[in-house]
């Protein structure tokens, strides 16, 4: 079920990610009041900081929507999880972040998921469910989650949650989606 465009009511309130296509990027970033933005897309097409951003605040991942090597494109690599693990370990949550890839379904779903897992460790079934809830359509890149498995030392949780999800709707490009995370923050029990 995805949120449309100015019905965040409580704006800026939510420590939730949320998740959406290029195309719509401008306009969520306004209506979701994020403070965070986190741009996954092939790097010619990696979009430059939204004037409402500090630059600091919006990662940009370069690499294409692969699961395996392909000549002349960049599969998503170990840096490119690393430096998501850390930019999600930067977000205090006093706003929410929008995860965005091109089409809003693939590589943003699978980074949106490896920002929630690296602030609510140990709970990846939890979170690949509400993910599922909140996105019908969400695809995560295979690639994505196994190298983020790995590297949030998961154990397979990571990969097993997401295989458990089983395949999304396909959509050409996704409307907003609200991936709420626990309202606590970080060290709260289950929701």
């Amino acid at each position: 079920m995805g949120v449309g465009a100015g019905s965040c009511d409580d704006r800026g309130a939510m420590p939730d990610l949320y998740v959406c296509s290029l195309e719509d990027m401008p306009r969520q970033v306004r209506a979701t009041g994020a403070s965070h933005l986190l741009s996954v897309l092939s790097p010619e097409s990696l979009p430059q900081t939204p004037p409402e951003l500090r630059p600091e605040n919006h990662l940009r991942i370069g690499c294409h929507d692969l699961v395996a090597p392909c000549a002349g494109a960049v599969l998503p690599g170990e840096e490119h999880v690393r430096r998501i693990i850390e930019f999600a370990s930067r977000w205090e949550r006093a706003a929410p972040m929008l995860v965005h890839c091109y089409a809003g379904v693939s590589r943003s779903s699978a980074a949106a998921l490896l920002v929630a897992c690296a602030q609510e460790r140990g709970r990846e079934r939890d979170l690949a469910l509400r993910l599922r809830a909140a996105a019908p359509h969400a695809q995560p890149n295979s690639r994505l989650i196994a190298l983020g498995d790995a590297a949030l030392d998961c154990g397979g949780a990571l990969i097993a949650a997401v295989e458990a999800m089983g395949s999304g709707l396909w959509l050409e490009r996704a409307p907003l989606v609200r991936f709420p995370l626990a309202r606590g923050g970080p060290d709260s029990p289950a929701t």
